[in-house]
């Protein structure tokens, strides 16, 4: 036999070998990129409700991978940085807040992202006290950054902007369900909620308020100490009678609430006349009227209480002994100290001081 046969029936056999390990090697590639691509990679944690991830507005691409090696909701996070550096997902995608779906592969993801089809937030706004908290949590649920968003909120030109000042600017903010995007601006946000804040003032509510000689600024003062007075929705308006009576009178409110505000001390359970020999604005056992703003961002149900306040000749109230939650109130003073008498009673009972 000729010797280039030899050779060639040697090269022969030498190249099956090599030929079904290239294709092995490309049936293991092509794969490996199927399920890079479109197997699921999203489990479900036991312990979670919903999981998400963001893009914030600076696009930071090492930031952002970061956070998917470290969501444990996902299977591979590698396979899902290959995809995302193979369709360049740094140079398209869009800043925003992202659902993370049971199931989904890295392809819907990839995709999801750089469509910018982000998953608004349903912001539940309640009873924040003062700027620095409302700022605190704003920032807790949106991009803002509190340092950012707070300086809006004491700076005296942009408050006035929206007809406010920096001691009544939270009254603008009223406690409901907002649908937003993560990645709203700061301004975006602030226009946002005085554009609520006008759609709120009705033309019937701003009658009301006329009718009691309140502006807007003082029933949501008045709302706020409604608000921190009692939970019950149902005694509301009898409180926002009694303050509406001691205003009328020139009797100082002596609220509470405005006096553990003035101090800043959450801490107080019982206000006593230390508490109360402070010299502050807020203090309305020394001053009467309405403090200069509001001590929390008042709900819808406590500013309505005011406008709709209960017409009776109650001028005083005080916490049922029972701690139910709800108040006894008086129209004279000698059966309000009786009654504040079993209160203070049921707290020393109580070791409460």
């Amino acid at each position: 036999m000729p010797a280039h046969n030899n050779q060639f029936q040697n090269a022969s056999k030498n190249f099956k070998p090599i030929l079904w390990v290239s294709l092995l090697l490309l049936v293991v590639a092509a794969y490996k990129i199927y399920t890079d691509v479109f197997s699921s990679n999203i489990v479900k944690q036991q312990q979670s409700k919903e999981a998400f991830i963001t893009v914030n507005s600076q696009k930071n691409y090492y930031k952002f991978l970061s956070q998917i090696r470290n969501n444990y909701n996902f299977i591979n996070p590698e396979s899902f940085i290959r995809l995302a550096a193979l369709l360049k997902l740094e140079e398209k995608m869009k800043p925003g807040r992202y659902k993370l779906k049971e199931g989904m592969n890295n392809f819907e993801l990839v995709r999801m992202i750089i469509k910018g089809r982000q998953e608004p937030i349903d912001l539940v706004l309640k009873y924040e006290e003062r700027p620095v908290d409302l700022a605190s949590f704003v920032a807790q649920n949106l991009e803002i950054d509190s340092t950012v968003f707070l300086a809006k909120l004491i700076d005296t030109a942009m408050v006035k902007k929206y007809g406010f000042d920096t001691l009544n600017i939270i009254s603008m903010f009223i406690p409901n369900t907002y649908n937003l995007y993560w990645n709203t601006s700061a301004d975006a946000f602030l226009a946002r909620m005085h554009k609520e804040y006008l759609k709120f003032w009705t033309q019937e509510r701003i009658a009301k308020a006329i009718e009691k000689r309140l502006s807007l600024a003082q029933v949501s003062v008045l709302a706020s100490i409604v608000q921190k007075e009692t939970n019950q929705k149902s005694e509301m308006h009898t409180v926002a009678g009694v303050y509406l009576n001691r205003l009328a009178k020139g009797i100082p409110l002596q609220a509470d609430p405005t006096v553990i505000y003035a101090w800043n001390d959450k801490n107080i359970k019982r206000v006593t006349s230390i508490h109360t020999a402070l010299n502050s604005p807020y203090n309305t056992y020394q001053n009467a009227g309405l403090p200069p703003g509001p001590i929390c961002t008042a709900s819808i149900q406590a500013i309505d209480a005011v406008l709709n306040a209960e017409q009776h000749d109650y001028f005083y109230f005080c916490a049922k002994e029972d701690f139910s939650g709800y108040h006894a109130f008086a129209s004279s003073l000698e059966q309000h100290i009786n009654n504040a008498r079993r209160y203070q009673k049921a707290l020393n009972q109580r070791g409460i001081y």
